[in-house]
């Protein structure tokens, strides 16, 4: 019989890769994802309803005893392409490698977001087996193409609204358990994600008379666009501590020393001076306290000897609790100063409202934590850095958090979106244990 590291394996096998490009999109994949399903846990799919939404996603409904509002564990099928010559282990084939604790399995997606998909998966179909039944229904929302459009997760948030459901709690992927993260704070954390950052991108273009490379003008469209990229390098979003930020350190000042201590605690006057430095200490602490903003596609002329007539550049920007895409838009605007560079809003979401840290919802997650992944982490909110499907949710709950219940090292995370993802097997298999406390606590 197969036990619960074959099944993860074998899912991490069927390349679920989803494309902007959704004619790029390889649908049998996700057929073949969802023949799985049915096959390796037949009791959830015995005694759970299931839907098919938007095509790939799905929505499963355990019904529970009571008539309280749902809870809501979210995750996603979809990863994003890979590069496979990158790759030290072949992406799909789900090695393994080590022994004991040390064991590891390679694949993409192993962190981001089979590994929560799974871990759920077999944290209900271990409960079904021991008979347990929840105190109220839990809904299993797994989209489709989280990576891309999203729109599988705004179809089941459509579906539950039309129903008038109003979760009581939603938890997706988000945060981690890390360390070293937060200055001087020698113990473990859970970061919750209490919010996200909004997301857009910007197509800057700047335009000129085409012609031979050899007889260049003084501007050409991509000199022009070169220096209204440098613009947005040399001029960043200013610093600031928001909110979920702001609850953060609170959080962990009691456990950090002084000066640490009264900074953390007291930043409606050290405000300015923690986000200066956290600004500086590397990229996921700068990306904390301001809006980020940087340059991911460039195009130009269509040969080496051609004169661009149009030069055009994607800005991805990240947009700090407070912020909003108009404001953003205006800023860049601004900064980059030169009438003759064009600035369109490709597409943009505002930041999410920000979830409470506090009440019977955030307890619960935190017990969960302290029960399974160590009485020494400690669990704290968090702004969340990326995108999640979980936005989606915010019109319909009130309590909406991410985070992923991996004690993750920071090369593990880096790996996310990149060659040789990874997870060490004891780790994943923890985070079953964290989804098992988490639905057994009816308090």
């Amino acid at each position: 019989m197969s036990g619960p590291l074959d099944r993860f394996r074998e899912l991490l096998r069927i390349p679920t890769v989803s494309h902007a490009d959704e004619s790029l999109i390889d649908h049998d994949s996700f057929d073949r994802f969802h023949q799985a399903l049915e096959r390796l846990y037949p009791l959830i799919h015995d005694r759970l309803d299931r839907e098919v939404v938007a095509r790939h996603s799905l929505l499963y409904r355990w019904s529970g005893r009571g008539s309280g509002a749902p809870v809501v564990l979210m995750a996603h099928q979809d990863v994003v392409p890979v590069v496979e010559a990158e790759w030290q282990h072949p992406p799909f084939e789900a090695i393994t490698t080590g022994e004991g604790d040390d064991t590891v399995v390679h694949a993409r997606g192993a962190i981001d977001d089979k590994g929560s998909l799974v871990a759920i998966l077999e944290a209900v179909e271990s409960l079904i087996d021991e008979g347990f039944e929840p105190e109220r229904d839990v809904y299993l929302a797994f989209g489709h193409n989280e990576e891309t459009a999203g729109d599988g997760a705004q179809a089941i948030v459509a579906l539950l609204a039309e129903r008038g459901i109003r979760p009581d709690l939603v938890l997706d992927e988000g945060g981690a358990v890390v360390d070293g993260v937060v200055p001087g704070l020698a113990r473990p954390t859970a970061m919750v994600g209490v919010a996200e950052r909004g997301v857009m991108t910007l197509v800057l273009t700047a335009r000129t008379e085409g012609g031979h490379a050899s007889t260049p003008p003084a501007m050409p469209a991509t000199a022009r666009l070169a220096r209204a990229i440098d613009c947005l390098r040399r001029r960043p979003f200013p610093r600031r501590i928001a909110p979920p930020v702001r609850a953060m350190l609170a959080t962990v000042a009691p456990h950090v020393a002084e000066p640490l201590r009264t900074a953390f605690r007291r930043t409606s006057v050290t405000g300015q001076a923690v986000a200066a430095v956290f600004s500086r200490l590397g990229p996921e602490t700068n990306a904390v306290v301001r809006t980020t903003a940087v340059v991911t596609e460039l195009s130009g002329a269509p040969g080496e000897n051609v004169l661009a007539t149009t030069a055009r550049a994607s800005v991805n920007i990240r947009l700090l609790t407070g912020d909003t895409v108009e404001g953003a838009t205006e800023r860049v605007r601004r900064v980059i100063g030169d009438d003759d560079v064009e600035i369109e809003v490709r597409h943009g979401s505002d930041p999410s409202p920000v979830s409470p840290w506090r009440g019977p919802q955030w307890r619960r997650i935190a017990r969960a934590v302290s029960a399974t992944l160590g009485d020494d982490v400690l669990t704290t909110p968090y702004l969340q850095l990326g995108a999640s499907d979980s936005r989606w949710f915010t019109p319909i709950s009130d309590h909406v958090y991410r985070f992923t219940p991996f004690h993750l090292t920071r090369a593990e995370r880096d790996a996310l979106h990149a060659p040789d993802e990874r997870i060490r097997v004891a780790v994943w298999l923890r985070g079953i244990d964290f989804y098992r406390a988490f639905l057994t606590d009816a308090t």
